[in-house]
């Protein structure tokens, strides 16, 4: 996950790292990382180096260097100012961006853009689930045509998420599955994944606590050798992003690297 490579801007947990964003390429690559997930912001959208012609050739020449993909995005901005809570011209022009944030997405590979549906951007009105189809579903041609998904991270139980991603054709919509998160809330991962674990195309690899915050792997409440038996059992054939806990002691590529091997183990293991 993009911004786990080095300091914390302004203290968050995850935001996009304007001063360092270049240099994790390298440092991904030092790591044997060869995948990063791109993280984008509601605040200053346009100056993303993502959304600027300039920033998308600085990214594909940084990712060809240094053989690092970015494949799939975290949009926060969808979160921060999601559409499908705006009304009128408010929320034309979020879906403006929307469609601003595909283009710009499509020209540098990435192929899942994730929209957040938990937080300020949690389905909490029949209006809102309604409001979001809407302005999701006339999309679904471009996104075939671009080999693109979006795919929605949400804190809905496990079947009411699998009647809410039904609602969605399979060829351009999808799930991101957050294991912390859905740890956090108290859900059981085989009951999750057993009940739409063949519409997961992402997977965030995070500990909570119950009912708490991101805590180190393996410290929290997540369950993950029932969640990597699942998924290999759903055939999950996608990428694991690790949007895990920072370093608080400033080793950022000394976490990473010991929360990729605790993840390639878990996945390992499932799988004897």
């Amino acid at each position: 996950m993009q911004g786990r490579l080095c300091d914390r801007v302004d203290g968050k947990i995850q935001a996009f790292p304007w001063r360092d964003w270049e240099i994790e390429f390298p440092a991904a690559e030092r790591l044997g990382i060869g995948l990063m997930e791109w993280t984008l912001d509601h605040d200053r959208l346009y100056e993303n180096p993502l959304m600027t012609d300039a920033g998308r050739q600085r990214i594909r020449q940084l990712s060809a260097q240094h053989g690092v993909r970015v494949q799939s995005l975290t949009g926060d901005c969808f979160m921060q100012a999601p559409f499908f809570k705006a009304e009128g011209g408010a929320r034309e022009t979020l879906l403006a961006d929307l469609q601003a944030i595909l283009d710009a997405s499509a020209d540098v590979g990435i192929r899942y853009v994730l929209i957040p549906l938990v937080d300020n951007g949690s389905l909490t009105a029949p209006e809102h689930e309604a409001s979001l189809i809407d302005g999701l579903l006339p999309l679904r041609e471009r996104l075939v045509r671009q080999r693109m998904k979006i795919v929605f991270e949400s804190d809905f139980p496990a079947a009411r998420l699998a009647s809410f991603i039904d609602r969605f054709p399979a060829d351009a919509f999808g799930i991101n599955y957050d294991i912390g998160n859905s740890a956090a809330l108290g859900y059981a991962a085989a009951e999750e994944i057993g009940s739409y674990g063949r519409r997961i195309d992402n997977v965030h690899v995070k500990d909570r606590v119950l009912r708490g915050t991101t805590v180190p792997l393996g410290t929290g409440n997540a369950d993950f050798p029932t969640v990597f038996s699942a998924l290999r059992k759903a055939g999950y054939a996608g990428n694991f992003i690790l949007q895990t806990a920072r370093a608080d002691d400033g080793d950022h590529a000394g976490a990473i690297a010991r929360y990729r091997d605790m993840t390639l183990a878990w996945w390992n293991a499932s799988g004897s």
